[in-house]
């Protein structure tokens, strides 16, 4: 078994760069859709700051100028964020870089060139012309990096410490988009307003890169019930909670250690997707429900860091 320490940096630089690319696809989304909803009811650029659970921070560096601008900037740029894009993708690059001799080398070159690349043009990516084109940049070499480690790096306990930290960051972003664009979806008594609800799901599912493949598996209109429910629940799907808890549960049952709390957590909450009825999720029942959700994958990390990065030092 290699070191907790390199397990750790591992396991993180998945969770990283799986964050920054999550990131960077959510504000892209969300330039769109402020375009395309009348000014009125378009969801602006606040619940962005939700979504990653910095509103704090933001008032603390920003006070009260919830501007286009200062949102883009806090989200991509600002080193004071640590959930900004710029920042995770540097602790993406500075975990990798300490545990690059378990890697091809290849793929920490990869890593490297992509990181200095997008720092030298992330200030300009700032405004609206350059910022779609640097984000998706980022998406494509962020989706490169995994795929070299995929296909040329042994898919050995190493490897499975980086898909932990992926698949458990995946699937903490997919329940924080439900949460708060739920929350923010238009209420189904305005009658004249439901054309926009459907529009606004099919940003969720634009937002996890999740539209084609609804419709190729779902195939009917977009609606509330049958997003949360592909989203949540779908096997196939590879940015879904239950496809994200399902691979956890391969690699945990695979891996050395006493300690199955984690395995047993992720179990439980597979479990807890399958039973739940979506259909009657709304409101305020389904924003306890994700936060419920969140918290119980909180604890997921939580063994995983007790089990194999916490153990040597509490020996």
């Amino acid at each position: 078994m290699m070191l907790s320490r390199l397990a750790e940096q591992l396991y993180w630089h998945g969770r990283y760069l799986e964050r920054a690319e999550g990131l960077a696809r959510l504000i892209n989304v969300n330039a769109h859709l402020n375009l395309d909803l009348p000014g009125k009811i378009a969801p602006g650029w606040e619940p962005l700051v939700r979504i990653t659970g910095n509103p704090d921070s933001f008032t603390e560096l920003y006070e009260d100028e919830a501007t286009e601008r200062n949102i883009a900037r806090f989200l991509i740029a600002d080193e004071r964020n640590p959930g900004s894009v710029r920042s995770a993708l540097e602790m993406a690059r500075e975990n990798l870089r300490a545990a690059r001799d378990l890697l091809p080398r290849e793929v920490w070159e990869q890593m490297n060139g992509l990181y200095l690349e997008i720092n030298k043009r992330i200030d300009a990516s700032l405004a609206r012309r350059n910022r779609h084109e640097t984000l998706n940049e980022l998406i494509r070499g962020s989706q490169l990096v995994a795929g070299m480690l995929m296909g040329t790096m042994s898919h050995d306990h190493a490897y499975d410490f980086i898909l932990l930290g992926r698949y458990l960051e995946r699937a903490d972003m997919t329940t924080r988009i439900l949460d708060v664009r739920a929350d923010d979806l238009l209420s189904e008594e305005v009658d004249e307003l439901l054309p926009f609800e459907s529009i606004q799901w099919m940003s969720v599912l634009k937002s996890l890169t999740a539209y084609q493949m609804y419709r190729r598996h779902v195939r009917t209109r977009v609606t509330g019930s049958d997003v949360l429910k592909f989203l949540l629940r779908d096997r196939l799907f590879p940015r879904s909670v239950m496809f994200c808890l399902e691979s956890l549960e391969a690699m945990l049952a695979d891996l050395p250690g006493e300690d199955d709390s984690a395995l047993r957590a992720t179990v439980a909450l597979m479990r807890r997707l399958d039973q739940v009825r979506t259909v009657r999720l709304k409101g305020e029942p389904l924003a306890d429900f994700i936060d419920e959700i969140q918290i119980e994958l909180g604890g997921i990390g939580g063994s995983i860091a007790q089990t194999w990065f916490l153990a040597d030092s509490a020996s």
